[in-house]
């Protein structure tokens, strides 16, 4: 097979998915356009603020994808070979992924814009509603962990091996820049008038200045400081910024940085077929890597985990990923203009981040060996990406410049939003209102991320492993348990207002089967550290958080299937136009 044909098959299947199975999916959850929505109802100027669509997917886009869909399909590629990771994001997102986002987004506008947790409360009991929200949260502060880990990496690395590009200093100073310009656009936007077009015209070529800028005022904190480990201060500094942004009004930056990062999305796309489509032609650019590798089906071999299950707790996001539940009905809920709009939002932006996880797979297809770092496979791939679509034009150094502040971008999109909701979800815990309540669970959401980033790192053949390499496959295992809880509780809303469950259902057993099996495989491997004695901290807070997990999931999996028992009498699936 070759590249082009690979995007193409990719595209194709996608775009037709969309077009079927979304359609067929908008009818059954009878969205109707005359609704009026929570954004509208609601509307504070602070989390309730209604937005077109076409300002709207790019924010969502940009929130849920992050660095999910390049680490995972990057890391199983490099595990499995780039033809498992590929045909489990193509029918994970069509059937599965894109189905959960579609269906919680509703779920959440159809309760007055609340979390999936509080469907589970109306559907379930308020046993169950506790559990899924202090599953919730621990899932957010696992994803806060994983990507401001990933994040202060890239600012303390090189952008290539051969120390030609460049450093993650660079991309620091872009990245502040790039944080600054959104909140001078909100500004503009809100105090002066300024329209979602021009705003769009300004400021995306500033952007593109900041990128310029970058290597020539490269910001090293860990030379200005002094620090032994300057990956730990760029944590803390993250952790900061997730702080403030967190508690700072949607208009002011979550909204304009979201639609700023969703166009950084939508020209990795392009440059992306481009230059696969150009390099293809021309003969530069093939597939070199192995489609499968040495990998066994169910058991270890040596290093190389096995491809039942962890596959499918690698690739989160650009397959199914739980986190997406939690933007769908914390923030874009709150955010939707008009039901219909929820198609090309959830399900559109499920199968466009696929894409995007697709040409991630091809800077590992066109690489005989990954470099081992995520971040700079992906900015390897982009730089080769951006130098054959542009042929030649752009510098292969600053092509790889930007990959990575494009890396970075992505995850501060993800960041403040996972701040933001897990606070609300803390407030919902709780009871917890005013500014007092918002700073106090806010705090409390970062202060666990910032212990578990300041810990000893663990240790492979006397090299360290980063935080968030050592706590992804949990990460992913949390976020695919996530996705199989929130199925359930879609499920549960179904089938207790007397709706077919078949289109949930599935999915929901086959994420609860995998995700658990990767908890079996979790608890296998801690005793093997613990008997071997190489086991550290990072290790024992692991094995903790897999048994609370796995305990709380198999918990609410009981009560689901006590509450199948006694069946409420249904009522209507459509909207009301009024809160409900």
């Amino acid at each position: 097979m070759s590249l082009i044909l690979f995007l193409a098959v990719s595209a194709a299947v996608l775009l037709l998915a969309y077009r079927i199975y979304g359609r067929i999916l908008a009818r059954f959850l009878q969205l109707d356009a005359s609704v009026t929505t929570p954004a509208h109802r609601f509307r504070d100027g602070l989390d309730h603020e209604p937005a077109s669509r076409n300002w709207l997917l790019p924010q969502h886009f940009s929130a849920i994808a992050a660095a999910g869909p390049i680490v995972g399909p990057i890391l199983a590629a490099t595990y499995f070979g780039w033809l498992p990771a590929w045909i489990w994001i193509l029918l994970g997102a069509i059937f599965i992924g894109g189905v959960h986002d579609l269906t919680t987004l509703v779920a959440s506008v159809r309760h007055d814009a609340k979390s999936i947790a509080e469907v589970v409360r109306r559907y379930m009991n308020r046993r169950s509603y506790l559990l899924f929200l202090a599953f919730i949260w621990i899932s957010l502060v696992y994803v806060i962990i994983a990507f401001a880990d990933v994040t202060a990496g890239t600012f303390v690395q090189k952008a290539s091996v051969a120390d030609a590009a460049a450093p993650g200093p660079a991309v620091a100073t872009s990245s502040i820049l790039y944080l600054i310009l959104s909140v001078v656009m909100g500004l503009c936007m809100r105090k002066f008038g300024l329209g979602e077009g021009k705003a769009q015209l300004i400021f995306l070529p500033l952007v593109v200045v900041a990128i310029l800028v970058g290597p020539y005022l490269p910001f090293d904190l860990g030379a200005l400081t002094g620090s032994s480990r300057p990956q730990v201060l760029w944590d803390h500094v993250l952790l900061g910024y997730c702080f403030f942004a967190a508690l700072s009004p949607v208009w002011l930056l979550m909204q304009p940085r979201g639609a700023l990062g969703g166009y950084f999305l939508y020209v990795i796309v392009i440059v992306g077929v481009l230059g696969t489509v150009i390099g293809g032609l021309s003969g530069q650019l093939t597939i070199v890597a192995p489609a499968v590798s040495t990998a066994h089906l169910f058991e270890f071999n040596g290093t190389i985990p096995p491809l039942m299950p962890v596959l499918f707790i690698t690739i989160a996001c650009g397959a199914c990923s739980g986190f997406h539940s939690i933007v769908a009905s914390g923030t874009t809920s709150k955010q939707l203009d008009r039901e219909t709009d929820a198609k090309p939002v959830a399900y559109g932006g499920m199968l466009l981040e696929s894409f995007l996880a697709c040409i991630s797979l091809v800077t590992v297809m066109i690489l005989a060996k990954p470099t081992g770092r995520p971040d700079l496979t992906y900015a390897d791939g982009v730089a080769v990406f951006m130098n054959q679509a542009t042929f030649g034009l752009v510098p292969v150094e600053l092509a790889r410049q930007f990959g990575l502040l494009c890396f970075a971008t992505f995850v501060f999109d993800t960041l403040d939003a996972c701040t933001r909701l897990a606070r609300y979800v803390l407030l919902e815990l709780t009871g917890w209102t005013g500014k007092v309540g918002n700073v106090t669970a806010t705090l409390l959401t970062l202060a666990g991320p910032a212990v578990v980033v300041a810990l000893p790192p663990a240790m492979v053949g006397g090299q360290p492993i980063p935080v968030w390499r050592a706590f992804w496959n949990l990460f992913g295992t949390s976020n695919q348990l996530l996705a199989a809880l929130a199925l359930l509780g879609v499920t549960v809303w179904l089938g207790r207002r007397g709706r077919s469950v078949w289109y949930t259902l599935g999915p929901t057993l086959f994420m609860l089967a995998m995700t658990m099996w990767s908890l079996v495989i979790a608890v296998q491997v801690h005793l093997g550290r613990l008997a071997a004695g190489t086991a550290v901290m990072v290790h024992h807070v692991e094995f903790t958080v897999v048994m609370l997990l796995a305990g709380m999931a198999l918990w609410l999996v009981g009560e689901a299937l006590l509450l199948a028992r006694t069946p409420r009498p249904p009522d209507t699936l459509a909207p009301q136009p009024g809160p409900a």
